[in-house]
């Protein structure tokens, strides 16, 4: 029997995951792998590491409860730690696998790692697959060619919605063939980086990982709750769970798709009610939809100082002294500091609060922004390559904000949206 290898990265889920649906239509075994990049734990240029505890924490809860139900379908899943290069390569020989499912990678570092294990298994004759998995449509479904994206949001959302409808999550029931391979096991390399790990009991997203945990909180935050239907009015509050969605960190991993949410909110339309909340839900979809193929637009660009600009508004530079201020969370601005209390005890933090210590990096401070994106990317849960950098880039003013150099008034922002000081009570006064 042929052996296909799944290699999971951020598809961490069983249903509408066409890596794998994919492997089992073609009747072979199946070995799930997941593999612990020994470059996450590296240094970056930036001083921080590719991730920190709080996303291994989440990122490892994530995998016990996949691994769950895979072995509820007859499998499992093997964990590796390492460089992804050698150990597919060291599979597909121990093995004799005839091909690798995986997801298309839109970020220039996780392509590059592909296009070298594509090189590899073609010297097997073995065959690398890659499929869209974690967006709201395939490439082949947009309405334009990849080099034609707007380069404007309003743009892109406008022709979306005229062309373009979300079809319904894969559904995925079939029991797994699997060929013998070692029991399940976190890694004692990432185990031991976790080991202190602590979130504070104020977080605003006192949440586990994993698919299972994903479905139970959408059905709850969607049905029992309907918060849903007021999540316009409450999305730009900063204290408590219930304010957003909270849907990202299980996006970022892959534990649920965007697919499967509008799933949710479409039966809630049908059933209760539709409004300006319920559509807003796929309105900050469709922005995460954008920032994943502007990504794959322009490649390793949004990495870079000038972003996909020629020129930035403002001439940065870095002041390690002010990094850490504003790392620490003591600039002595109290709406920033607290925010960069809550992301370094949580891991997380507001959409208000992410666009506002930005901001203030970038303007206020006048500091290379990616040293800023970097530090995210290190601290949050959920933490998306495309969402992040792009973010980041599009308040530096260096992305695809078409006013170019968008500044924040923090005290403003802090009056607008803490204006009882309820916030910054909750992080500043421990």
């Amino acid at each position: 029997m042929k052996i296909s290898i799944v290699w999971f990265t951020n598809n961490l889920r069983i249903n509408d995951n066409k890596p794998l649906i994919e492997a089992a239509k073609k009747g072979n075994a199946i070995l799930p792998l997941f593999i612990f990049d020994s470059a996450w734990i590296e240094n970056t240029p930036f001083g921080t590491k590719k991730m920190g505890g709080f996303r291994l924490k989440f990122l490892i809860e994530s995998l016990i409860e996949l691994n769950q139900e895979l072995k509820y379908l007859g499998s499992g899943l093997l964990v590796k730690f390492g460089n992804p290069l050698e150990i597919i390569s060291e599979l597909v020989d121990e093995y004799k696998v005839a091909c690798v499912n995986a997801v298309e990678p839109p970020a220039f570092e996780e392509r590059q790692l592909q296009n070298e294990v594509e090189k590899v298994l073609w010297k097997k004759s073995c065959v690398l697959n890659v499929y869209d998995a974690n967006t709201l449509f395939e490439i082949k479904e947009l309405p334009f060619p990849l080099k034609q994206l707007p380069d404007v949001f309003t743009k892109f959302r406008t022709i979306i919605e005229k062309e373009c409808s979300v079809n319904d999550p894969l559904f995925f029931s079939e029991k797994i063939i699997s060929p013998k391979f070692p029991e399940f096991e976190i890694p004692t390399e990432i185990e031991n980086l976790i080991k202190d790990v602590k979130v504070d009991e104020r977080s605003a997203f006192p949440f586990n990982g994993g698919p299972k945990n994903a479905q139970s909180y959408l059905n709850s935050y969607v049905f029992e709750k309907q918060l849903i239907a007021t999540y316009k009015e409450t999305r730009n509050q900063m204290v408590g769970a219930d304010y957003s969605t909270k849907f990202s960190p299980w996006l970022a991993l892959g534990c649920i798709s965007p697919r499967e949410i509008m799933f949710t909110v479409s039966k809630f339309e049908k059933d209760f009610i539709k409004n300006e909340s319920t559509y807003w839900v796929y309105f900050e979809l469709l922005w995460r939809e954008y920032f994943h193929w502007v990504m794959r637009k322009y490649d390793k660009l949004f990495f870079l100082k000038n972003g996909i600009k020629k020129s930035a508004p403002v001439v940065r530079s870095f002041d390690e002294k002010r990094f850490l201020d504003w790392k620490n969370g003591e600039t002595g601005v109290d709406f920033i500091d607290a925010n960069m209390k809550e992301i370094n005890l949580t891991g997380f933090m507001s959409n208000r609060g992410r666009q506002n210590v930005a901001s203030y990096l970038c303007n206020d401070l006048q500091m290379d922004w990616r040293y800023g994106a970097a530090y995210f990317e290190e601290q949050l849960i959920d933490y998306d390559v495309c969402s992040n950098w792009g973010n980041w880039a599009y308040i530096a003013g260096v992305g695809n904000d078409p006013r170019g150099h968008r500044v924040f008034n923090i005290q403003k922002q802090a009056n607008d949206y803490d204006k009882d000081f309820t916030f910054r009570k909750v992080w500043l006064n421990h």
